[in-house]
């Protein structure tokens, strides 16, 4: 049986903002406790909206090679009070067992480092038993996977809203492996526009239509419209084949097969969903299709595209030979899901896209998949943030149709990370807070197995998907996007 979770006050503390917001460094505070006294961080400040300082965004850089705006490397610091299931058990315990896609060698190894720190003391001794109200906190070398050079372009802006057009393959908050590289820290770092609510949210690789809140009382407002459906979003995308001439509604259940992967299927055990679409033009071998997702689930657009054999025509999924001959049309594939989804990341390890799918090796090697939260299977609603790779995915999730960011999971490494010589570990932690900033970046950290791997940088092609959100309208606003090249009825591959 599971253990009991936190009681609610504990838990709001544990968890990660809106968007993953790190906690700030907790000022220096003593508790008289049976036993003596000891360091425990006070209670997070909750922020209205999702914001990040100058610190945050000083972090690292931007640079621009091959149409790809890049991230250079960075020292960061996740943190996280100890877990109650944590409690009267040793780190080594902790990371042996929930951790596993490290080597224990490595814990040991950032510890001579001086990268692991419980209540802001340096660890020692990995068999040190957990306390309730714990604080732990562990500096990694983060490496960000590539996006698009494409620039945000912003669409619409006055005292309650800000609206953009989102380039594909740039997730709209940081999430898994990507922090610098997403919507909310570039508008925040290149417009200064911080403080911001997320109304809803689109897949990593869909492009269009972003709107965001600047005031609490106007996402409030606006969410109510969300909840009595009086939202009306139009996507566009380029499917596989003539699309039929007359309108079609598809109502087929959507399961969700993997969080981590992101992928799912139709199936009847699945959320009932509907969408309606509507052909606007034929080039001879791939159709234009207007998409009106009457509700919000996973992939719905994608899913129910693929379904009636009509897959988008670059979609890294639901457009793979994984699926079947067919592609999964009809809701045929022949496989179980554990098949379909080693077929897919095998197909994609052959053509060494992993990244496009927003995930890596690493990635794969950790086991488990994100509790469904409730959501359209988007997010773990109480994710917690890992304290050993940063893992986390936002607090709060607003369903959106064609929304799912992977999760990361830990590094995997097989270098012999016992014999480490200390003092260049040390030298490469930066200063207390785990940041160098910009020069950072050139130095290779021996913990760091991003740092030994060399991956094909994806071409700005492949982070491109023909699926763009075209228009939202509420009960007293519409915005609206330009309609993408490849949409255009003259379009040719």
């Amino acid at each position: 049986m599971a253990e009991p979770g936190p009681s609610p006050s504990r838990a709001r503390q544990e968890e990660p903002d809106p968007a993953g917001k790190e906690e700030a460094a907790p000022a220096p505070k003593k508790r008289r406790l049976a036993g003596g006294e000891r360091y425990v961080p006070p209670p997070r400040k909750l922020n209205t909206g999702v914001s990040f300082g100058a610190e945050h965004f000083a972090e690292t850089s931007y640079y621009f090679e091959g149409g790809l705006r890049k991230v250079r490397p960075y020292y960061f610091d996740f943190r996280t009070y100890c877990k109650g299931r944590w409690v009267g058990r040793s780190l080594l315990h902790v990371f042996g067992t929930e951790f596993r896609a490290q080597p224990l060698a490595y814990y040991r190894a950032a510890a001579r480092a001086g990268r692991l720190r419980l209540n802001e003391e340096p660890v020692r001794d990995l068999d040190i038993v957990l306390k309730n109200n714990d604080f732990l906190r562990n500096t990694v070398h983060r490496h960000e996977p590539p996006v698009t050079a494409q620039p945000i372009r912003i669409l619409a802006e006055d005292e309650e809203v800000v609206v953009v057009d989102k380039p594909s393959s740039l997730p709209v908050h940081p999430c898994g492996r990507f922090r610098h590289n997403t919507v909310i820290f570039i508008l925040g770092k290149e417009h200064g526009l911080r403080e911001l609510h997320t109304l809803h949210r689109l897949d990593r690789m869909t492009s269009g239509v972003l709107m965001f809140a600047k005031t609490a009382a106007v996402s409030k407002r606006i969410d109510e419209q969300v909840r009595q459906r009086q939202l009306e979003k139009e996507y566009v995308c380029r499917v596989v084949g003539e699309f039929p001439e007359h309108e079609v509604v598809c109502e087929e259940p959507i399961l969700v097969v993997s969080y981590k992967v992101g992928v799912c299927r139709v199936d009847p055990k699945g959320k009932p969903c509907q969408t309606l679409f509507q052909r606007l033009s034929y080039n001879g071998s791939s159709s234009v299709v207007r998409c009106l997702p009457r509700t919000g689930r996973t992939h719905q657009i994608r899913v129910h595209l693929q379904f009636l054999g009509h897959p988008i025509v670059n979609d890294p999924i639901y457009n793979m030979e994984a699926w079947g001959p067919d592609r999964g049309k009809g809701g045929k594939i022949g496989k179980t899901d554990e098949e379909l989804l080693k077929a897919l990341v095998e197909e994609h390890r052959s053509k060494q896209s992993l990244e496009v799918l927003g995930i890596g090796e690493e990635d794969l090697s950790s086991g488990g998949e994100s509790k469904d939260c409730g959501n359209s299977g988007d997010c773990t609603k109480s994710a917690e943030a890992d304290p050993v790779n940063g893992s986390s995915c936002p607090a709060e999730d607003k369903k959106d149709p064609e929304r799912n960011d992977a999760a990361a999971c830990p590094l995997n490494s097989d270098i012999n990370l016992e014999v480490l010589d200390k003092d260049k570990e040390l030298s490469l932690c930066g200063n207390q807070d785990g940041r160098t900033g910009e020069k950072g970046w050139e130095e290779k950290d021996p913990l760091c197995v991003e740092c030994r791997t060399s991956r094909r940088d994806p071409s700005p092609k492949e982070l491109v998907m023909f699926l763009h959100a075209l228009r939202y309208k509420g009960a007293d606003f519409e915005y609206c996007s330009s309609m993408p090249e490849w949409a255009m009825e003259d379009w040719e591959e």
